[in-house]
């Protein structure tokens, strides 16, 4: 079970990030599980999708990676790199990606502390992280589609998956809704 620290001391939406487009800022940062470099430049061609979210360990964010990491087959079907950023140091993140079995490769934006973030305008002075933002890039490196959340609050996957939809003109089909036994269906109280 992953230790999990509380969350940072801020709430709501500072910075509302880059719009639809705009030609995506590079990015060049260490990632997980190695070290090795990622630039958005190596991926041209490919739609990329980036989670930044504020720190590891986090409750909302480990809950967000873990959507998207379980999500990660269906993202990479719609032929999307994904990718999460936060400020947090590659040791941090290869501890993080550890514990919680990430397939996502973690880029770390610690040196020069949120440079990134600034590039794609979602950096929050006030505690030091990114905002929680989604953007999706378009194979010409433009973006597509963007998203910031207020910092307590996971966005889910749906708004990424919808981007990626339209994007490349893919359908996911998960399949017919299975309906939940009745056994485990809430039932309301008999009243007396």
């Amino acid at each position: 079970m992953a230790t999990i620290a509380p969350p940072p001391p801020a709430s709501g939406i500072l910075s509302h990030g880059l719009s639809p487009g705009t030609r995506a800022p590079e990015l060049d940062a260490p990632a997980t599980p190695d070290g090795r470099r990622v630039k958005l430049a190596d991926h041209k061609g490919s739609p990329v999708g980036l989670i930044f979210y504020p720190g590891d360990f986090t409750p909302v964010c480990t809950n967000e990676l873990g959507l998207f990491n379980e999500l990660l087959p269906e993202l990479e079907g719609l032929g999307a790199r994904v990718f999460g950023i936060s400020c947090d140091s590659l040791w941090a993140h290869v501890a993080y990606v550890k514990e919680l079995n990430l397939r996502i490769p973690l880029l770390s934006d610690f040196h020069p502390k949120g440079e990134v973030a600034r590039r794609y305008d979602v950096y929050r002075e006030d505690i030091g992280t990114s905002e929680r933002a989604l953007f999706v890039i378009d194979a010409e490196g433009v973006i597509y589609w963007s998203h910031v959340s207020p910092i307590e609050v996971n966005p889910g996957a749906d708004g990424m998956l919808d981007a990626l939809e339209r994007l490349t003109g893919r359908q996911l089909d998960f399949g017919p809704a299975v309906p939940m036994p009745e056994a485990t269906q809430a039932q309301p109280e008999p009243r007396p």
